[in-house]
């Protein structure tokens, strides 16, 4: 065999629109754009968003459909951040096409992707948030009386070299060169100042520290074990006899709160998403009026406080109990009857089943949005920045339980592999089939073949 050579050639002129080359994941976007027109969400964000927008000042600004759809794509292809969703939109035909850019155009840079997020208003964001769970529960995929509970840490866009004290402001290296030097170290090495910061008790406290430009931002211990600055993200799951795993409620909180005390955040947040469906009447007939029931949990949210404020909003609790040895009761008699009656819940044959529905949908809903979707790492700073694109994101997620509905995929990676596998399979039909068997149209001939 010849060894090819590379050529050089003459670019062409002019190129027809319709002669461009069409990529495999141009089926999926295409489905996604059918789905998104069919509930009519053009038309609903830019009224969602019209008050943000000037009707005679200033240049004309990113449509809201183009800004909504753009953020969708950091969880179809998986980019944390803006400026990576903006060169992938302008380096793809098919999310070009998804997005309503012209190959004449010139796609939306990142800043003003950005500039749009700060211009519309946290409001518009959860009311398209809760437009989705619309689209579930026409889709009937909502049920929303049983939902399961988690929450995890976000990595925030802040180094802990750069925090300073709330107090004075000085730095984390000034603190310790004034404490050397009021220790009788004059000129203090690094080593010096190591000894001394390992010896100091609670030095990363955050009553005492933070970011000068993400002060939300919390010293926590990740889950591998090391200490950045961080967020807590909390999704509230359908967990119903016939739901798919939506996401009805995400919330960002301190990471430094304990899960025992964002739990009534989460939890509110999702009655008020149900109350919205409920009352609207397109959607209301699609699911149960039932509002939630039951919030199914592990250990870390088990607390006298927790299953006492669930037991008054007449909400049944299975949560994992820890093992905190024999209790003492005196003076808590509601207390002691809410985590009685949770435990005798969690040891029946529902409560086991209801624990292991939440290992599979709450856990699977953190991987596709935090590991595949990666916003594990943030690139954003700030609450309402974050929410702001997490709600997107996490929307994008609900979007793909339609999708996976509709093409038995959810995203455009799955569904591609799905073509392939599909191909193979009709390979191995035809390899299976006898020679002599086989026939081809009569209008085929041998060379052609």
């Amino acid at each position: 065999m010849a060894m090819g050579r590379k050529k050089q050639r003459q670019q062409t002129l002019f190129v027809a629109t319709a002669d461009l080359p069409r990529t495999p994941a141009h089926p999926f976007y295409e489905h996604l754009n059918s789905l998104l027109a069919a509930h009519r969400f053009d038309a609903v964000v830019e009224e969602l968003c019209r008050r943000f927008y000037h009707d005679k000042m200033g240049r004309p600004s990113l449509p809201p459909g183009v800004y909504f759809r753009m953020l969708l794509i950091g969880y179809f292809e998986g980019i944390d951040s803006e400026r990576g969703i903006a060169w992938r939109v302008a380096d793809s035909l098919s999310l070009r096409a998804f997005v309503g850019v012209g190959v004449n155009e010139t796609a939306p840079d990142h800043s003003t992707v950005s500039r749009n997020r700060r211009a519309i208003a946290l409001e518009a964001h959860q009311e398209v948030f809760a437009w989705v769970l619309g689209v579930l529960a026409k889709e009937q995929l909502i049920s929303g009386k049983s939902i399961g509970v988690d929450a995890t840490t976000l990595e925030a866009n802040a180094a802990l070299r750069s925090i300073v004290r709330r107090d004075s402001k000085e730095s984390y290296q000034e603190f310790l060169t004034r404490l050397a030097q009021a220790s009788g170290i004059e000129t203090p090495t690094r080593e010096d100042l190591a000894k001394l910061d390992r010896e100091r008790p609670k030095k990363g406290s955050n009553a005492e520290w933070e970011h000068p430009y993400d002060p939300e931002a919390r010293i926590t211990k990740m889950k591998d074990g090391s200490t950045h600055l961080a967020h807590k993200a909390e999704h509230a799951v359908d967990m119903g006899e016939d739901a798919v795993g939506a996401v009805l409620a995400v919330t960002l909180q301190g990471a430094d709160q304990g899960d025992t005390k964002t739990i009534i955040t989460t939890v509110a947040q999702a009655q008020e998403n149900m109350a919205v469906l409920v009352e609207d009447p397109q959607t209301a007939p699609h699911i149960h009026a039932e509002p939630i029931r039951e919030v199914t949990t592990d250990k870390g949210y088990h607390s006298n406080g927790t299953m006492t404020w669930l037991d008054q909003q007449e909400i049944r609790s299975y949560t994992s109990e820890p093992k905190r040895g024999k209790r003492r009761w005196k003076d808590k008699a509601q207390a002691r009857a809410a985590v009685y009656a949770n435990r005798r819940r969690i040891r029946g044959r529902r409560g086991k089943r209801l624990i292991r529905r939440r290992g599979e949908f709450v856990e699977r809903s953190m991987a596709h949005v935090y590991e595949t979707g990666r916003m594990r790492r943030l690139h954003l700073r700030g609450n309402e920045n974050i929410l702001k694109r997490l709600l997107v994101h996490v929307g994008g997620f609900n979007l793909s339980l339609v999708m996976r509905k509709h093409l038995g995929k959810g995203t455009p990676r799955g569904f591609q592999g799905l073509l392939l596998r599909l191909f193979y399979i009709l390979v191995m039909l035809w390899n299976a089939v006898p020679t002599s068997r086989r026939s081809l149209p009569t209008r085929w001939s041998h060379r052609q073949v």
